[in-house]
């Protein structure tokens, strides 16, 4: 069983226009940049699942939004831009670049990321993110070289 089959999202017959989708990513990026928690949260069905990075998988709104509380308290002027890649039924595709400060280190940030979404309704289901940071100006901070 796959990935997808395990967390299978019904409706799959729900489709979105390519500027229905693009307008949504925008939406997010525009909660997401001002850290709206009361939106963001009306962006993710009850039950959601989300994979972000090497973070434990989430089950449900409210442990999502316990994650995105704690992500949010560590950033001082977020900045963020999505740009949405690929859609196909009810699931789209998007990569996201962010700037900002770690309110804990005082160090200025920068991240990238690659985000699949499955909808229902309007709403995020499944959210797979995949994320890297590093100091801005640093080297590269994935040891994979």
């Amino acid at each position: 069983m796959t990935g997808s089959e395990r967390n299978h999202v019904s409706n799959d017959d729900f489709v979105l226009t390519w500027t229905e989708a693009r307008h949504l990513v925008q939406a997010v990026e525009d909660v997401f940049g001002a850290a709206d928690l009361v939106a963001i949260e009306a962006g993710f069905t009850e039950d959601a699942v989300a994979r972000f990075a090497d973070f434990p998988e989430m089950r449900g709104r409210a442990e999502i939004m316990r994650f995105l509380t704690a992500r949010f308290t560590r950033t001082r002027g977020y900045k963020l831009t999505k740009t949405l890649h690929v859609l196909t039924g009810n699931r789209l595709a998007n990569t996201w670049d962010a700037s900002w400060t770690d309110a804990q280190t005082g160090k200025s940030m920068v991240g990238r990321g690659t985000e699949i979404w499955t909808l229902r309704g309007r709403r995020i289901a499944v959210w797979d993110a995949t994320f890297n940071v590093w100091e801005k100006g640093g080297p590269p901070a994935t040891p994979v070289v």
